[in-house]
């Protein structure tokens, strides 16, 4: 999964690099909604501009989905191509690009201090159980649309605002226990049968998440 980051990272260190001797290049850093980012700009016309760039952070929290406690970690992890079309005269801009999404929700059930788990509709022990774990991922290739603002002082330095929405389909969610296999032989039917039941009330908690919301800030350098 960091691969990609890796990858978007060296490709937009390669961009800045290629447009040092032109000021139609660009290179910056940004805190956004995605994580932390580092991105490049080409501006190839004075309204048109395309834009490179990788995002990354995982963000911790603890909480109950689908009546169990979990430690979750959002694992933010993308890297994208955008077009930018600026207004003459205006700081204004709209945006619409593709992303490569390795955004996950990594989930494993907190230790209490009872020994059973309710699970769909049955109870077991956490002998039986072990740690549920789940991982919430969603497409590899999600669209990007929406509006921002550039705000620059003589053409090189200045700072980008920006607003939209990432479009990233259906959830998909696994859902496992790590005691299964040493289960009884009955436990493990009727538990794998009520993993599938929470697995799907965890994928219906999740959908919100398929539009994910894009507030970022940034700041640029032109060359």
């Amino acid at each position: 999964m960091r691969k990609t980051t890796l990858k978007a990272t060296l490709l937009t260190l390669a961009l800045a690099a290629s447009g040092t001797a032109s000021a139609d290049f660009g290179a910056g850093v940004k805190v956004s909604t995605l994580g932390l980012g580092v991105e490049g700009r080409w501006n190839p016309l004075p309204w048109v501009d395309f834009r490179l760039g990788a995002n990354r952070y995982d963000y911790d929290d603890s909480g109950s989905q689908a009546g169990i406690n979990y430690d979750a970690t959002f694992a933010l992890d993308t890297y994208y191509l955008t077009g930018n079309v600026r207004f003459p005269l205006s700081p204004f801009r709209v945006t619409a690009g593709a992303f490569s999404n390795n955004n996950e929700v990594q989930l494993s059930s907190a230790e209490t201090s009872s020994s059973l788990f309710s699970i769909g509709g049955l109870t077991f022990s956490s002998d039986d159980v072990g740690t549920l774990q789940s991982i919430t991922s969603f497409d590899s290739t999600s669209p990007y649309l929406g509006f921002g603002y550039d705000f620059e002082l003589f053409n090189k330095v200045g700072l980008n605002f920006d607003l939209g929405v990432l479009w990233q389909g259906d959830p998909s969610v696994t859902l496992e226990a790590t005691g299964l296999a040493n289960a009884p032989a009955q436990v493990q039917i009727d538990l794998a049968r009520e993993l599938e039941v929470e697995r799907r009330e965890l994928e219906d908690e999740v959908s919100d998440y398929k539009a994910w919301p894009v507030i970022s800030l940034g700041f640029v350098y032109n060359f």
